[in-house]
């Protein structure tokens, strides 16, 4: 599928695309998910340039707020958003933003979906409840998205059917599984995004 000449695209199209190469086009997409999925490791894995990060180190006023069961030992926290840039090809550009995972920080995203054409969510099997918000605030915010199945070694593995029945998703939102540390994976995961986006753009204009 040709993800650059569907229409869809020129909904995230923004007067920053005259910095582009010539005929190139950039897409703000979003990474969204829980504490701990994964968010600043997808986009720092996928990235072609340094990514930006805000992460901080974890206190103990955090301690009983911010517990990830899943990532015992994890440090740091987002506490804005990451930011990273992938050209899928010579003219279709990705801006992604990463979420700030804890609920405290949800108010940031108004700021960081102004313009976004869609999202992943990334999912952790072993704290699939922590998406449950996540999906209905895109629900109803209207954003399109796909989720990203993250394949850490020690979490379980269960069928995609069983995994889309326990997120209540749509049969027609597309759930893939990814290892967020894998830029080829991460790529897949967005392409993913991509061609629902051009689904749906197809299906607007048959309606």
């Amino acid at each position: 599928m040709d993800y650059a000449s569907s229409d869809v695209l020129d909904a995230g199209r923004r007067d920053t695309d005259l910095l582009l190469p010539h005929g190139a086009r950039g897409v703000k997409v979003v990474i969204v998910g829980g504490f701990g999925v994964g968010k600043t490791t997808m986009v720092g894995a996928v990235s072609e340039i340094p990514p930006l990060t805000t992460e901080e180190t974890m206190t103990q006023a955090g301690v009983g707020i911010d517990d990830n069961p899943g990532a015992k030992d994890k440090k740091t926290t987002t506490v804005a958003m990451d930011f990273g840039r992938i050209s899928i090809n010579e003219e279709l550009i990705l801006y992604l933003f990463g979420t700030p995972g804890q609920e405290r920080f949800w108010f940031l995203w108004n700021g960081i979906f102004e313009g976004a054409l869609g999202a992943v969510v990334l999912v952790d099997t072993r704290r699939i409840e922590v998406s449950f918000e996540v999906i209905t605030r895109l629900e109803d915010r209207r954003v399109p998205f796909v989720v990203a199945v993250n394949a850490f070694p020690e979490a379980p593995k269960y069928p995609l059917a069983d995994l889309r029945t326990a997120l209540a998703l749509s049969e027609t939102v597309p759930i893939v599984t990814c290892d967020a540390r894998d830029r080829a994976s991460c790529r897949d995961a967005l392409l993913s995004l991509m061609g629902y986006l051009c689904t749906l753009a197809a299906a607007q204009e048959t309606a």
